[in-house]
């Protein structure tokens, strides 16, 4: 369990900082004594081990004290995204079975109307000062008594739901250690490494590339409330920061911002997944950043491939993360070979590295879960090398006259162009092709449809090339910088041809 870790901390380096959130820092004994004061608090409630608690909470002390004194109690933590509202709050506390929700006394506020109809069978607990205060008086730290078995459910994550109602990924506590070991192993961190978060804590990527490291190496997590591109370097300045994790957007901001970083700037290195090639190639020497690009999920326990230090392949999302083996797989389920495209399959050669089921969703679990192999649901292909590239999810495919055509091959060409800061492709119906391609496009500048369609034609084969371009100021995007999909379809406003007459 990570508690054990910071237990062991505590004993051992008492005084070392854990925590720093702005100008707080909480050291690993302060953190043990908290969550030991939460839990026996929850305790206290009535939460008892099995429960179900969800946790509706923004990035600040009080989210990582629920959520370990939640586990410390044996129960289960469900952190949900703090911007769900009506239907989608009801449904995944609803679908969870949350015995109890702790919330923040204003989101509470304004949930409140929400969540009315499950007062009754919900018990309803505001998170308040006294859970981000580390007691003064000194009272013999909790500790349950049966500790949880490993391949116990410490958490449960709801996908984003971009394409229909989310679902929830249950994490054991077996992966969020060897989430913490491995990614320790890949960075080389040392107690000495201070990882800054600014990415929301109910998502994957902070709990296993940030929380589980920084407990595993005993180093220092900078916690910030939100991503911000102006004070990102003054940040890292501030609080001696050694790294950071990311989602691709966020690379993408920095590099339009910031034409060059502070220079006593101490970021050795970046961690995440859904950088543009464009902006990876750019940021490394203009900040001298290493961009450690990873491809994965929350159902893989946080990734499957990572480029390293001494393995880096521009492009590709790396090689095979240690003990997890990787194939391509064609429709009909064969492994196929280097070079060729198909679906991205995994298997861990350790019990619960990977998520174990889908909540209460038997069906879904038996579909990703097949013969020991975690089917992901995306593309790619594996070359001789071992390295893997990301094509898109399959269900994304575009069918235009026979082609299947995955919208990832064509998005990372037209990131490409300079004036292009963001990009999503999709279908969009056509009486002779069935679908064509439509490019939805943040620029700096509307590109004039002669030099779009030049410039997608010079790098992509004809069918690839998109026929319309429509231009707009942001895409629409889950919490967690997700790309909603299903939305663009529906924009009503008018789209560039960029091949009329032709």
């Amino acid at each position: 369990m990570m508690t054990d870790r910071l237990y062991q901390f505590a004993q051992t380096r008492p005084q070392d900082v854990f925590l720093v959130y702005e100008e707080a820092e909480y050291t690993y004994a302060g953190m043990a004594d908290l969550v030991s004061a939460v839990a026996r608090r929850l305790d206290g409630l009535g939460i008892r081990a099995g429960d179900r608690v969800a946790l509706v909470c923004g990035n600040r002390p009080a989210f990582l004290a629920a959520w370990f004194a939640v586990t410390e109690l044996g129960a289960v933590a469900v952190p949900l995204n703090v911007g769900l509202k009506g239907d989608g709050l009801r449904y995944t506390l609803t679908q969870s079975g949350a015995a109890a929700l702790l919330i923040e006394p204003d989101l509470l506020a304004e949930k409140r109307g929400d969540i009315a109809r499950l007062e009754s069978a919900l018990r309803i607990h505001e998170i308040d000062a006294a859970m981000e205060a580390p007691p003064t008086d000194v009272t013999p730290r909790w500790r349950l008594a049966t500790r949880p078995d490993a391949q116990q459910a410490n958490s449960i994550l709801y996908t984003s739901g971009t394409t229909g109602l989310p679902k929830g990924a249950v994490l054991p506590h077996a992966a969020y250690e060897a989430a913490g070991r491995d990614m320790t192993r890949s960075l080389g961190l040392t107690d000495q490494d201070r990882i800054m978060v600014f990415l929301p804590l109910f998502h994957a990527n902070p709990q296993m590339y940030a929380v589980a490291s920084v407990l595993h190496a005993g180093a220092t997590l900078v916690l910030r409330p939100k991503f911000s591109a102006r004070a990102f370097f003054d940040d890292a300045v501030r609080y001696r920061a050694t790294g950071f994790t990311y989602v691709g957007t966020v690379l993408a901001i920095l590099e339009k911002q910031h034409p060059g970083a502070r220079a006593d700037h101490g970021l050795r290195w970046g961690v995440g997944g859904g950088a543009p090639e464009r902006v990876w190639r750019e940021l490394e020497p203009r900040f001298g950043i290493a961009i450690r690009e990873l491809y994965g999920m929350t159902e893989t326990g946080g990734w499957v491939s990572m480029n390293l230090p001494a393995a880096t392949r521009l492009g590709s999302v790396g090689q095979a993360r240690p003990g997890v083996h990787l194939q391509i797989r064609d429709e009909a389920g064969n492994a196929v070979a280097a070079g060729v495209h198909g679906e991205i399959v995994a298997r861990a050669a350790e019990p619960g590295m990977f998520f174990s089921e889908y909540w209460r969703n038997a069906e879904a679990t038996a579909s990703t879960w097949r013969d020991g192999w975690l089917h992901t649901g995306d593309r790619g292909a594996l070359d001789a090398d071992g390295y893997l590239t990301f094509h898109g999810r399959i269900k994304e495919l575009i069918r235009r006259g026979g082609e299947m055509i995955a919208p990832a091959e064509i998005e990372m060409q037209l990131l490409r162009h300079p004036d292009i800061r963001e990009c999503a492709v999709i279908g969009v119906p056509d009486d002779i092709l069935g679908e064509e391609i439509q490019a939805v496009i943040v620029a700096d500048r509307a590109v004039p449809a002669d030099e779009l369609h030049a410039f997608a034609q010079a790098r992509l084969p004809d069918h690839m090339v998109p026929r319309y371009v429509l231009y707009v100021d942001r895409l629409p995007k889950t919490e967690t910088e997700k790309i909603k999909r299903h939305e663009l379809a529906g924009l009503i406003l008018p789209a560039v041809d960029l091949r009329p007459g032709r």
